[in-house]
């Protein structure tokens, strides 16, 4: 893709995220975090592609993202999240669930709470594999099963679903305030209440067949009920959380694993994966395209969609493009968006115009003209 910048960064980066800015201003974000994995030492860094780089004439993006600050990290980071503008939150393959405060006037980072061992084996750690933050509200899954509710401003734990998986929780996210959805290795997306006393999901809804292990989800920033996730098999599927308990669409994306699956937040026509197979695509719905469906170069040239399930009856006149079903006239298209890969593309997020992705390849890719 035109005007994507890649820096080298001597670590292999296992996550990469926008700070948030404020939903009122016009500004495109500036910073990102970055956490490693599978290094001596791993980090969690800071970088800024603000003033560091220029537009030239041609409007394309010049200038490496410099680093700001970074901090030593104990464990490979799998996953991370922005708390707030100051705070973010890590995932260890320790099982600690960590919360960094960057400090602006020094550009430096500090630990600002941890819960060691939050997730844990009786006798051995487990690994924390994913974070999602509603301030002041942290909530962590692991390999052991369990689901953790925190809060930023308490040192100790507000609640512990215990045994909430046999398997292993491979990704959470929030789908109303007191909603979380989870994604485990049996193939299966769980709803929980928080609200409820009970350590039983509310609604289960599994992939038909193989058990194939999922790996990361999202929803739907507007229509809360949508949700995508991705998983070994490289597939993306579309869930509507209201109805069924099978995905309502199938569709082939990666030829690996795919690591995440990103709407875009104020643009959800749109949507990102990445994958072990080196690529990251940009999905696009439109409801009245005349170019082809999956119009794409590359690697992934079978695509494939079906509808698990039919629409749900009464008035639909105001349905997602996602839940059309009808991909294969021309609603879907596809884009590679990095030059050709050979190592994982283990993450990505989008925020505004912004797009940032992190590899194998000790390398991350800024881009700030994603065309949405």
């Amino acid at each position: 893709m035109d005007s994507i910048n890649a820096k080298y960064v001597s670590q292999k980066i296992s996550k990469t995220r926008w700070r948030p800015v404020s939903s009122a201003s016009l500004q495109q974000p500036e910073f990102f975090a970055t956490g490693s994995w599978d290094n001596e030492e791993n980090k969690v860094s800071l970088w800024t592609i603000g003033d560091h780089g220029v537009i030239n004439m041609d409007d394309d993006f010049e200038g490496d993202p410099q680093l700001l600050c970074d901090i030593k990290h104990s464990g490979d980071v799998l996953d991370l999240q922005f708390l707030d503008s100051d705070r973010l939150v890590t995932a260890s393959s320790s099982g600690a669930v960590t919360i960094y405060r960057h400090h602006p006037n020094s550009q430096t980072l500090s630990v600002a709470h941890q819960w060691d061992r939050a997730h844990h084996y009786p006798c051995d750690n487990a690994p924390c594999t994913g974070v999602v933050c509603n301030s002041p509200e942290v909530v962590s899954v692991g390999e052991d099963g369990r689901i953790i509710l925190f809060r930023a401003d308490q040192t100790g734990v507000l609640r512990i679903i215990e045994n909430a998986d046999s398997s292993t929780i491979h990704a959470v996210t929030f789908l109303r305030t007191a909603e979380v959805l989870t994604v485990n290795s049996i193939g299966q997306l769980k709803l929980w209440d928080l609200r409820q006393q009970s350590n039983e999901p509310a609604q289960i809804l599994s992939l038909t067949g193989d058990r194939v292990p999922l790996h990361c989800l999202d929803r739907h920033p507007n229509q809360q009920h949508i949700v995508a996730t991705g998983g070994q098999d490289g597939m993306l599927c579309i869930w509507d959380v209201r109805q069924g308990n099978m995905p309502f669409s199938l569709m082939e994306a990666h030829s690996a694993e795919m690591w995440e699956v990103h709407f875009h937040p104020s643009n959800p026509d749109h949507l990102f994966t990445c994958s072990e197979d080196g690529s990251l695509l940009h999905w696009e719905t439109s409801s009245s395209s005349d170019t082809p469906s999956f119009l794409q170069g590359g690697r992934n040239t079978s695509m494939v969609s079906r509808s698990a399930i039919a629409p749900a009856g009464g008035n639909q006149s105001i349905i997602s493009a996602w839940l059309s079903g009808d991909s294969g006239k021309g609603q879907l298209e596809t884009t590679h968006m990095l030059p050709s890969q050979t190592l994982s593309v283990n993450s990505l997020d989008v925020l505004s115009q912004c797009l940032v992705c992190g590899t194998d390849g000790e390398a991350v890719y800024v881009s700030r003209q994603v065309p949405v």
